[in-house]
C-alpha cells in the first residue's frame, strides 16, 4: 500500500518492478499446511494458476509462523535483494517508507481482468474455514465496487461445489457476506466502501471490531486509491488500521494498479503483471498509434477516432458485440466539456438527432450528477444498449466490469502521462468479452502522436517491456576525445515599416490556392504493445467546405469592417475604401478566378483554402509592420567530453522491424547490466531471429568509438557505420562517436512550415576525429538529393554557419582543433571514405551539400 520510487537519482539505475517483490522464505508445513485447501482453490480459480499462486503467498506470510511483521520480511529482503539495497542505499530509508512496518500488512499487485476478486474472496474464505481469523473486513474505495464485490461474493458463498470442496471440520463452511449496516458477527465477510471507517460516518465497522483486530483480516481493493489520496481521508485510513483500539494484525492492499504516480508500492509479495495477463491471454492485446495524420483541430481528429470505432463495429458484428470507446480527460469539468462536444459531433457528423447523439454517450465520474450514469455502466454490453462512447475521467474511484471496450482515447495528455494513469486508463479496456475464441481481442489506444515516444516509454514500463540493449560510454575507453560547441544567446533584431493608406491587395486577380482534397485519405499506424508490431489503418478525412458566394461574403464583409475601423481616423491618410474597390460581386469573381486557377471545378473551398482567402487580407487593419529576426550570438566556447555522452538504448521491437541496429565486439556482454544478458546472447547469435539487426566487428581495433555498442537507426546510417568499422577506414580514424539524438551535442535552426515559423535543435549523427579536425556528419536518405525537405535545408544552413563561428573562435583562442560539417546521403558515402583514406577529406563537399546549398532560397 506504499509506493517506492523505480530510479535512483545518483546512479539513474532503473530497476524492474517485479525486481522490488519482496519474496518469502518456506514456511514450516506443520505451521501452515496448504495442501488441505487445494481442492477449494481448484473449484475456485479453475485454470487461473497465478490465482493459487497470489492466495498461497498470502496464507504463508500468515499462517506460516516465519514472518512477525512487515518490518522483518522487508529487512530480510533489503539484506539478499542486490535491486532493493541499490534502490534504497539505507536499509533505514527502507523501513522509513514502509507504511505498516509493525503489522503482517503487504500488497498483491494483480493486472486489471486478471480477477481480483477471486483472490479476495478465497483468502477470506479459507481464513474463516481454517479458524485464523473470526471475521474479514473487506475495504474499497467507492459504492460501485462495493455492490460488485457483495454480489461476486454471495454468489461464490452459495456455491455448494466450493462449500463441499473445503476440508472436514471447516470452522466457516459459508462465509456470512454482508456490508457494514449490519453488525460484523464471527464468520462474517463484511464489504464496505472505506469511507465508512471514519469517525463521522454511521457504520457497523467501529463498534463491531474495536479491541478484536487481532482477529480480524482487512484487505483493501483498489489499494492504490488510497495511496493516491491527496487530503485527510488516506491519514485517517492509515489511523484506523493502526489504532490500537482495534490491533489489527493481518492487513492487505490489492491492487492492478500499484503506483503512486510513476512509483511501484514497495510492499508487494507477489505480482501478477499486466505484460503475463496478455501473454497468457487472459486480457485484450494493446495497440496505440505510433504515428498519425496531420489533422486540422479537433474536427479532423474525432474523424479518425470515429472510423476506428466503426471500423471496430464492422468487426465485431459477427460476434454480436457492439463495441464501446472510452475517452478519458483528467478533470471533471473537462469531462463534461468533451461529452458535450462529442454528442454535438455525433450529432452533425451522423446526420441524427440531438437527443439520439446523447442517447449514445455516457457520461462517467464520481460527481453526484453521473450517479445514475454509474449504474448504467452495468448494462452498456447488452446488445440492446445505445451507448456507444464513454466519457470518463482517468483517476475514477468507481470500478466497473466493461468487457467491450475496444477504444481508449486519452484526451489530453495530463490523463495518460504517469504509469499510475496509464494502468489506469488501459484497465478499463482490458476485459475480454464473454465467450471470446478466436484470435485475441485488441484494444485500440487512440492516443496523439506528438505524445507517442513519451507514452511508448510509459506503457512500455507497465508491460515490463524490459528487453533493450543500453549504449553507453566506457569511462576507461582509449577513443574519447573532446569536443567543442559555442554558448549562444538569442537576441531579437526588430525593424519597423510603417504604412500609410491602402494596401495593394489582388494585385492579381486571383489568390494562389493549393489543389485540395476534400476527401483526404490518411494512414493512421499502431503499434503493439509486447511484440512491436505495426500495422496500418486507413481512413478519411473530410474537409469542411464552403460555397463560393459564402467566402465571397466573407470576404466582403471583412473588408467592409476595416473601411468603418478607420473611418473615424484623424489622419486621412489612414482611411480606406476597401469595401468599395471590391464589391460582392468583383470578390465572387476572384474566387472564381483563384478556383480555375488552382483547377477546382466544383466550386466548393475547403477550410484550408478558405483560410488562405482570409490571409490574403491579413495585413490590411496593421497600421505598419515589424519584422523581428532572432540573431544567435555566441557569448563562451563550452567543450565536452565524449564521455559525459548520455546513455541510450533499443529495444527489441526496434530491433524486429528494421529500425535499429547493433553494433559491437567481442567482450560487450559484460558491460550489459545483468537484465540485458540474456537478450543480447539473443541478438548475438548468428542464427537467432535477431541476427539480421547486428554487426559483430571481429577485431576491437576496428571499432573506434568510447562506448560499449553502437546503435544505429535505420538503413543509411547502418551503411555509414559499416563504412566507419571496415579495416580499410579504421585505420584512418583516431575515434568516432554517435551522438544522441537530444541532450549532448545539439544546434539550434529555425525554419518556415507553411507560413509558420519554428524554431528546433538538431543532434548532428556523427563526429569523427582524424588528427585535429572533427569532421561532422548528418545522414539523410538519398531521396533528399533530388527534392530537399524545407527543415533540412535550415539545418545544414545553421549547422554550417555554427561550425563556421566555431571554428573562427577556435582560432582566436589558439585551439588548433577545427570541424566540418557535411550532410551524406548513400550515394556520398563512397567518394566521402575515399577521401578520408586519403587524408583528403576537408573541404569535401557531398552532392547533398549541394542539393541543400541550391535549395535554400526555396527554404525561406
Amino acid at each position: 500500500m506504499n509506493a517506492t520510487t523505480t530510479r535512483r537519482n545518483d546512479d539513474r539505475r532503473t530497476f524492474r518492478n517485479e525486481d522490488l517483490v519482496l519474496a518469502l522464505k518456506p514456511h514450516d508445513p506443520a505451521c501452515w499446511d496448504e495442501s488441505r485447501y487445494e481442492p477449494f482453490l481448484d473449484a475456485l480459480c479453475g485454470h487461473r494458476e497465478y490465482q493459487k499462486e497470489a492466495i498461497h503467498t498470502i496464507l504463508s506470510y500468515w499462517l506460516g509462523g516465519r514472518y512477525a511483521d512487515l518490518r522483518q520480511l522487508a529487512q530480510e529482503n533489503f539484506s539478499a535483494n542486490d535491486d532493493l539495497s541499490h534502490r534504497w542505499g539505507r536499509w533505514e530509508s527502507m523501513l522509513a517508507h514502509l507504511q505498516l512496518p509493525d503489522q503482517l500488512a503487504c500488497s498483491l499487485d494483480l493486472a486489471t481482468g486478471a480477477g481480483k476478486s477471486f483472490v479476495l474472496y478465497g483468502i477470506a474464505a479459507i481464513l474463516l474455514a481454517e479458524g485464523a481469523v473470526d471475521r474479514v473486513l473487506v475495504l474499497c474505495p467507492s459504492n460501485t465496487i462495493e455492490a460488485g464485490l457483495l454480489a461476486k461474493f454471495k454468489e461464490l458463498a452459495t456455491r455448494a461445489d466450493l462449500r463441499d470442496a473445503l476440508p472436514a471440520g471447516a470452522r466457516v463452511a459459508m462465509p456470512h457476506v454482508i456490508n457494514a449496516s449490519e453488525t460484523i458477527v464471527d464468520g462474517a465477510l463484511c464489504v464496505e466502501n472505506y469511507h465508512a471507517i471514519l469517525e463521522h460516518v454511521n457504520s457497523s465497522i467501529r463498534d463491531s471490531l474495536k479491541g478484536k483486530g487481532t482477529r480480524v483480516a482487512v484487505l483493501n481493493d483498489e489499494a492504490h486509491h488510497v495511496a493516491n489520496e491527496t487530503g485527510t481521508e488516506a491519514g485517517k485510513w492509515k489511523e484506523f488500521l493502526q489504532s490500537p483500539d482495534y490491533g489489527f494484525r493481518h492487513v492487505l492492499g490489492v491492487s492492478g494498479t500499484c503506483y503512486v504516480g510513476n512509483d511501484y508500492f514497495s510492499d508487494v509479495v507477489y505480482r501478477y503483471s499486466l505484460r503475463q495477463a496478455i501473454e497468457e491471454r487472459w486480457v485484450k492485446k494493446v495497440e496505440y498509434v505510433a504515428e498519425m495524420p496531420t489533422t486540422q483541430g479537433p474536427e479532423d481528429r474525432w474523424q479518425l477516432i470515429w472510423q476506428r470505432h466503426e471500423d471496430w463495429k464492422k468487426k465485431l458484428k459477427s460476434r454480436n458485440i457492439r463495441p464501446l470507446t472510452i475517452v478519458v480527460t483528467q478533470k471533471i469539468a473537462a469531462c463534461k466539456q468533451v461529452a458535450e462536444e462529442l454528442t454535438d459531433w455525433i450529432a452533425a457528423w451522423e446526420k441524427i438527432k440531438p437527443e439520439e447523439a446523447r442517447a449514445k454517450v455516457l457520461v462517467v465520474t464520481s460527481s453526484k450528477e453521473h450517479q445514475p450514469n454509474v449504474a448504467l455502466l452495468k448494462s452498456v454490453d447488452s446488445p440492446v444498449s445505445k451507448v456507444e462512447w464513454i466519457v470518463s475521467v482517468s483517476m475514477l474511484s468507481e470500478g466497473w466490469d466493461v468487457k467491450n471496450i475496444f477504444q481508449i482515447v486519452p484526451h489530453e495528455e495530463r490523463a495518460f502521462n504517469s504509469k499510475l494513469l496509464i494502468a489506469q486508463v488501459l484497465g478499463r479496456g482490458l476485459r475480454r468479452p464473454e465467450g471470446w475464441s478466436g484470435d485475441d481481442p485488441v484494444v485500440t489506444v487512440f492516443n496523439h502522436d506528438a505524445w507517442s515516444g513519451r507514452i511508448k516509454h510509459l506503457v512500455d514500463e507497465v508491460l515490463e517491456i524490459e528487453r533493450r540493449l543500453t549504449s553507453r560510454p566506457l569511462a576507461n575507453s582509449p577513443y574519447h576525445f573532446d569536443l567543442h560547441n559555442l554558448d549562444y544567446t538569442r537576441k531579437e533584431e526588430i525593424s519597423d515599416h510603417p504604412q500609410t493608406g491602402e494596401y495593394q491587395i489582388f494585385e492579381k486577380g486571383y489568390v494562389v490556392l493549393p489543389t485540395q482534397v476534400v476527401d483526404q485519405a490518411v494512414t493512421v499506424e499502431f503499434e503493439e504493445a509486447l511484440t512491436g508490431r505495426h500495422t496500418r489503418f486507413g481512413a478519411t478525412i473530410r474537409q469542411k467546405t464552403y460555397s463560393t458566394e459564402d467566402v465571397a461574403e466573407l470576404i466582403y464583409q471583412r473588408l467592409k469592417s476595416i473601411d468603418q475601423e478607420l473611418a473615424e481616423s484623424p489622419n486621412p491618410e489612414d482611411r480606406t475604401n476597401y469595401a468599395k474597390r471590391f464589391p460582392r460581386d468583383k470578390c465572387l469573381a476572384i474566387i472564381n478566378e483563384s478556383l480555375r486557377q488552382a483547377a477546382i471545378p466544383d466550386g466548393r473551398i475547403t477550410d484550408d483554402n478558405r483560410q488562405k482567402f482570409l490571409q490574403a487580407l491579413g495585413p490590411l487593419n496593421r497600421k505598419g509592420a515589424k519584422r523581428v529576426v532572432y540573431v544567435l550570438s555566441p557569448e563562451a566556447l563550452i567543450t565536452i567530453s565524449t564521455a559525459q555522452r548520455q546513455a541510450e538504448s533499443c529495444s527489441a521491437a526496434e530491433l524486429r522491424r528494421g529500425s535499429k541496429s547493433v553494433f559491437f565486439t567481442d567482450g560487450c556482454r559484460k558491460t550489459l547490466p545483468d537484465e540485458q544478458q540474456e537478450f543480447f546472447d539473443e541478438v548475438a547469435d548468428p542464427d537467432g531471429d535477431l541476427a539480421g539487426a547486428q554487426v559483430t566487428i571481429e577485431n576491437p581495433a576496428d571499432f573506434k568509438s568510447p562506448v560499449n555498442l553502437a546503435i544505429a537507426d535505420a538503413t543509411p546510417e547502418r551503411k555509414f557505420m559499416r563504412e566507419l568499422t571496415k579495416r580499410t577506414n579504421a585505420q584512418h580514424v583516431d575515434a568516432w562517436l554517435k551522438n544522441t539524438a537530444m541532450n549532448f551535442y545539439s544546434l539550434e535552426y529555425a525554419w518556415k512550415k507553411g507560413l509558420h515559423p519554428k524554431r528546433g535543435e538538431f543532434s548532428p549523427d556523427f563526429f569523427i576525429k582524424q588528427n585535429d579536425r572533427i569532421f561532422v556528419a548528418e545522414i539523410k536518405d538519398d531521396g533528399e538529393i533530388d527534392d530537399p525537405s524545407p527543415e533540412n535545408v535550415k539545418k545544414h544552413e545553421y549547422a554550417r554557419m555554427h561550425f563556421a563561428r566555431l571554428n573562427t573562435w577556435l582560432e582566436n583562442t589558439k585551439v588548433p582543433m577545427r570541424y566540418q560539417f557535411n550532410m551524406l546521403a548513400q550515394r556520398d558515402f563512397p567518394a566521402y571514405f575515399q577521401k578520408l583514406r586519403e587524408n583528403d577529406l576537408v573541404d569535401f563537399r557531398s552532392f547533398l551539400d549541394v542539393a541543400m546549398i541550391n535549395a535554400g532560397p526555396r527554404a525561406e
